[in-house]
């Protein structure tokens, strides 16, 4: 078994070595598992993209270069197509979300239960950083708004955190560039057949705006375009 760890990244120097670290740690403890890591750097501009060519080029397996900001849905898409692993885990390059948590992530994988698991911040009793109140109630608006189209009952549409097999997501052609992949891939999966989907409480340490959080209300509207243009229209 293999694991692909797909990283989208942009802008992330004060914690992208940081976020390796963990992952390489964490993927070692797995046990009878190998693991890959694939970065995709979407044209940084603070000097991210020199350490992943430098002090951090023999700590990743795969790194892909865009020459121009496209947004984190096509990085992913990037780092999708550059996996080579029987499970995808998608993993931000900031420090919101704890790899030590992958065990639990890819634990209905690997027991033949799931072919996908969302990681929820709204879920169990895990430590949650407490933030923005308007973002809670937007995420809670999407999930809900998305669960009405996919007749899903996720509590956390929008987490960072999202693993699949890699027969689900290797057939899926993920079009969004930015943030808008979240509601395009959950409606994706929901219509597969006969799909196996789980989800695990997760821990979430969540960044300020100050601390290098992006996403904004515009992306929150494109995020309901995307619910409807892709549970309706395909």
């Amino acid at each position: 078994m293999k694991i692909s760890i797909v990283i989208p990244c942009y802008n992330e120097s004060g914690t992208i070595e940081s976020v390796i670290r963990a992952v390489k740690k964490s993927a070692a403890k797995i046990q009878d598992c190998q693991s890959e890591i694939v970065v995709t750097d979407d044209c940084s501009t603070d000097g991210t993209a020199e350490m992943l060519k430098g002090k951090l080029a023999g700590e990743i397996d795969k790194v892909i270069f865009h020459e121009v900001n496209r947004g984190k849905g096509a990085a992913i898409r990037a780092g999708i197509s550059a996996a080579g692993g029987d499970i995808v885990i998608i993993q931000d390059a900031d420090l919101e979300y704890n790899p030590e948590e992958y065990p639990k992530l890819i634990k209905p994988i690997l027991e033949g239960n799931a072919d996908v698991v969302y990681g929820s911040r709204f879920k169990g009793e895990s430590a949650q950083r407490i933030l923005y109140f308007w973002h809670r109630m937007g995420n809670g608006f999407l999930t809900l708004l998305s669960n009405m189209f996919t007749n899903l009952n996720l509590t956390d549409m929008e987490t960072g955190y999202k693993v699949f097999t890699k027969n689900v997501i290797k057939n899926i052609d993920i079009v969004e560039e930015r943030f808008g992949f979240e509601p395009e891939i959950t409606a994706k999966i929901a219509k597969i057949k006969d799909i196996r989907i789980y989800e695990v409480g997760i821990s979430y340490y969540g960044r300020t705006y100050k601390e290098g959080k992006k996403i904004g209300w515009k992306d929150g509207i494109m995020a309901v375009y995307c619910i409807l243009k892709y549970n309706i229209f395909g």
